[in-house]
């Protein structure tokens, strides 16, 4: 049984050591439309990818696929989205409750993100592992 993966085309940029940098465009579905120029909400963006283990050499300029396994896209959906969708929820309810301003309890909700991502930001090196890119040669 084959796990699913999401691939992306993108060129070598950089080359060190023990770590590749890949650029990949990546573009909503808006910026594939044939009407984009008559809306403002096309978006594309050109992003830098990490890939830290890698088996063949590369050279800069190289057309690569880049690799990631797609339940680790959902992964990390849920950190990014639904737990602090949570956490704002709960603790709306929770502050309504104890207060009876609802701007407090707006500004209080919102407020919790910030340890919420801090905490994402203390433990980026061992989330880093867990969501690991692939690299191969085209």
């Amino acid at each position: 049984m084959s796990s699913k993966t999401v691939e992306h085309i993108g060129f070598v940029q950089e080359i060190n050591e023990n770590v590749i940098k890949v650029s990949i465009l990546s573009q909503s579905a808006c910026a594939a439309c044939h009407a984009k120029g008559a809306c403002s909400s096309s978006d594309m963006q050109d992003k830098i990818i990490e890939v830290k283990s890698f088996n063949n050499s590369f050279s800069l300029g190289e057309k690569v696929n880049v690799i990631l396994q797609e339940s680790l896209g959902v992964k990390a959906m849920i950190l990014g989205y639904l737990f602090p969708l949570i956490v704002v929820l709960i603790s709306i309810v929770i502050t309504t409750n104890l207060t009876s301003s609802e701007g407090i309890a707006g500004l209080i909700s919102i407020s919790t993100l910030i340890p919420y991502y801090f905490m994402i930001y203390l433990f980026k090196n061992k989330l880093s592992k867990t969501f690991s890119f692939a690299i191969k040669k085209l």
